[in-house]
């Protein structure tokens, strides 16, 4: 029955992998005559007995749970033996990823006691953050579960089973690198959705912060990272992970800013998951006026990235900020979008969230982006499709910045408006291949030079477009105005090569279109169905 080999486990082994305490296999070695019978060591050893793994997973296997000693995830019916068997690294449908929807989700309710449930979310995330990276902090919270509350700043009195949560996620064996941040980042991405229906603040989507984060980092190494407006560094860990990817180094200095106090745990564990060694994690501001300079010097980092708060007039300064180099704005987004620029060292790239009225608003906001073109600033602005957010239909661009040029070039153009798909009501997602089409896009353009209209293999998608044509459209900065209505000169389809060529670009959109309404027609009937309709 076996498959452990020659294994051997100790009475405090089998204890663990069991999940039960060390004196419970004393108690079953004496009341069971048929319990496994220990290997001897050899005469004057100082070694502790020990004992086949394979018998006593034999024996435990035949030892069902009783229904109140169940931990977390497991159904009625599980034995001693399907612990000791995941714990040994046998096949288990209750894996970490697994085990955390389960606690997150199905389980939470019986399991949370008496916390919140974005404490309990809070908790899951540190338990599973210290599981994959304090070894010694883990053992210490094995030993009193209840060091967790107390570390974690969480009402005392809360009646949370921590024992079986902490003892659950202890019986599993440990999770490979990268499962260990997938599990991290879904309760990341459920304790983000919670909060953002309570403050009515909007966390970076998955899809956006990928295309941001592969974009920025396939320009090249950089030393000195930064985040101004930080929400649970979704954005930074993109960007660390697309790093990773490309098989280069992290950078060394990882510079982070949160308004939310509450938030700067969560922040710091999140960026470290992903491969932060030792970020800098500082108290941020909503207003970049507000912040002091240490450790964000102007003209010190080498990427900037951030996702900053949209759509508010703020107030006249009595003494406007010298970031200001572009001109004097009451505009959130502007404000934002100045102090990045400021940040960045000579050579240094951004990649900046922007709400789609900041690329056509007139008045200052205009002017603010007629002297960014002036001065080489903007590179190239990427539209997002609507929904992509959880609470919102907003639209959304990309605006990819670059240190000061002195003189304008062509900026960039990318109509990604028509990608994506529903996955569910309200929120739309990019696939992995629509992302990679996206951030290709804008690469290929990078590396072929400044000289192409028309990024190679994305025909339709993105147009490079000379500053005078941008400043004679009183400075927009809408793909759509460059991309998708842009016609053709005359004759331009004579070619029947050209004209079959944008057939079967509208065939294939005209077939992702019927495709959507398809998934919008079974979702409705589905919802119909619930209420018997």
């Amino acid at each position: 029955m076996s498959d452990f080999g020659d294994a051997l486990v100790s009475r405090s082994d089998i204890a663990r992998l069991a999940g039960v305490r060390r004196p419970a296999v004393t108690n079953w070695e004496r009341r069971h005559p048929d319990f496994p019978a220990p290997v001897v060591p050899p005469t004057g050893s100082a070694e502790p007995e020990m004992f086949r793994a394979g018998e006593v997973l034999e024996w435990l296997a035949g030892r069902t749970i009783p229904s109140n000693a169940l931990q977390p995830g497991e159904a009625a019916g599980t034995t001693y033996g399907d612990r000791f068997r995941a714990g040994m690294g046998g096949d288990r449908s209750g894996n970490l990823l697994s085990a955390v929807e389960q606690l997150a989700r199905r389980d939470a309710d019986r399991v949370r006691g008496r916390l919140r449930m974005s404490d309990y979310l809070y908790l899951l995330l540190a338990l599973v953050y210290v599981r994959s990276q304090e070894e010694e902090r883990w053992s210490r919270y094995v030993k009193d579960p209840r060091a967790a509350v107390r570390d974690l700043e969480l009402a005392e009195h809360a009646e949370t089973p921590l024992t079986d949560v902490v003892r659950f996620l202890d019986g599993i064996p440990p999770a490979p690198r990268d499962e260990s941040r997938q599990a991290f980042d879904r309760l990341l991405e459920l304790l983000s959705n919670m909060d953002a229906r309570g403050a009515g603040e909007f966390f970076t989507p998955r899809s956006v912060s990928h295309v941001m984060g592969r974009a920025l980092a396939a320009q090249g190494l950089a030393e000195r990272l930064y985040d101004p407006f930080c929400r649970t560094g979704e954005l930074l860990s993109a960007y660390l992970d697309a790093v990773t990817e490309r098989g280069d180094q992290a950078p060394e200095a990882v510079v982070v800013r949160t308004p939310v106090e509450e938030l700067l745990p969560v922040v710091r564990m999140n960026i470290k998951m992903h491969g932060a060694k030792a970020p800098h994690v500082l108290r941020g501001a909503w207003a970049p006026g507000r912040l002091d300079e240490s450790g964000d010097r102007p003209g010190s980092f080498d990427r900037v990235i951030t996702n900053p708060p949209f759509g508010s007039l703020g107030p006249w300064p009595a003494d406007p900020p010298r970031y200001w180099t572009y001109g004097a704005t009451r505009s959130r987004e502007f404000d934002w979008l100045q102090y990045v620029v400021s940040c960045l060292a000579p050579g240094g790239r951004a990649a900046v969230l922007m709400p789609a009225g900041a690329g056509f608003r007139g008045s200052a906001e205009r002017e603010t982006r007629t002297r960014l073109i002036e001065d080489g600033v903007v590179e190239c602005v990427m539209a997002l499709p609507t929904q992509l957010f959880e609470l919102t239909a907003i639209q959304t661009h990309i605006w990819f910045l670059r240190s000061p040029r002195g003189r304008a070039e062509q900026v960039l153009f990318v109509d990604g408006t028509g990608l994506g798909s529903m996955a569910t009501r309200a929120r739309r997602e990019l696939s992995d291949a629509e992302i990679d089409r996206l951030v290709r896009t804008y690469t290929t353009w990078r590396e072929s030079g400044t000289g192409s209209r028309e990024p190679d293999g994305w025909p339709g998608l993105g147009r490079a477009v000379d500053p005078g044509e941008i400043l004679a459209n009183d400075s927009r900065l809408e793909p759509a105005l460059y991309v998708r209505e842009h016609l053709p000169a005359a004759g331009a389809f004579d070619d029947p090569s050209l004209v079959r060529h944008r057939l079967a670009e509208l065939s294939a959109e005209l077939d992702r279109l019927h495709a959507e309404a398809r998934i919008t027609d079974g979702l409705a009937e589905e919802r119909l169905r619930r209420y018997g309709l």
